[in-house]
């Protein structure tokens, strides 16, 4: 999906959950997929999010996932858990980081507010955060974890989510996560965006200023070209234009 300077990307099928009809703003239930990333780099292997975990009947009558084995994902791949180097959730909700135990030892990147706020209950699973053999490393935002690999806070759907961006010649591939449910949604924020730019005193007219996520700019200053998505298989595609900061009313 992405591929430069000794880095690709590979999208994994980890399985796909029932998001209920009120959730998903729409009159019927919307069966998303879970999709993780991983990253070839010369420096090593990285795994962005792990599939759903298991472990609370709630969630199961509420989501009805269906798992598909990380360990059987990754052997698609030509990897086995132990040849992975490092590991980055977007965040720590039980659809992002069920297949973390597998991976102990593992150093696991996640934002310092994302790890307090998992830690603090009834937000997630608590065997998924701590487990025998997990390693965090905690981060206060941005963060190049291997040349052209940065981890970026894009917060939104919690406020410690991160996303990253994978650069190469062609371009900058972003694994976005949860910061939208959609690519519709990103595509739509990118052209709020754009109308701002284009019109920074007057975008939205008579309706008022057009908002959009201000992390929208740093991933315009790395060049993004391409992002995927934890739960939609579209991918975004285009120039996002660079411009001199958020204007308008940004969120």
């Amino acid at each position: 999906m992405g591929r430069g300077n000794g880095a690709s990307v590979r999208r994994l099928d980890l399985g796909y959950f029932t998001r209920p009809a009120d959730e998903a703003g729409t009159p019927w239930p919307r069966v998303e997929p879970v999709l993780a990333y991983l990253v070839r780099h010369e420096a090593g292997l990285l795994l962005f999010d792990t599939g759903v975990g298991s472990g609370d009947p709630a969630a199961e009558d509420h989501y009805r996932p269906r798992r598909r084995d990380l360990r059987g994902a990754l052997a698609e791949a030509g990897v086995a858990p132990g040849d992975l180097d490092l590991v980055v959730n977007c965040h720590l909700h039980v659809d992002h980081c069920g297949g973390n135990p597998l991976l102990a030892g593992r150093p696991v990147l996640v934002q310092r507010r994302e790890l307090a706020a998992a830690r603090a209950g009834g937000y997630t699973i608590d065997a998924l955060v701590d487990f025998p053999g997990a390693r965090y490393e905690e981060l206060d935002g941005e963060a190049e974890v291997w040349p052209g690999v940065h981890v970026l806070p894009t917060p939104g759907h919690t406020d410690g989510h991160q996303s990253l961006a994978v650069a190469g010649p062609a371009g900058v591939t972003v694994l976005a996560g949860q910061a939208f449910d959609l690519a519709s949604g990103f595509a739509s924020d990118e052209m709020a965006r754009r109308a701002v730019l284009d019109d920074p005193d007057g975008a939205g007219g008579r309706l008022g200023p057009v908002p959009y996520r201000p992390w929208l700019d740093r991933l315009a200053a790395l060049g993004a070209g391409r992002v995927v998505f934890a739960h939609d298989r579209s991918v975004w595609e285009g120039a996002m234009p660079v411009g001199g900061g958020t204007s308008g009313a940004p969120r």
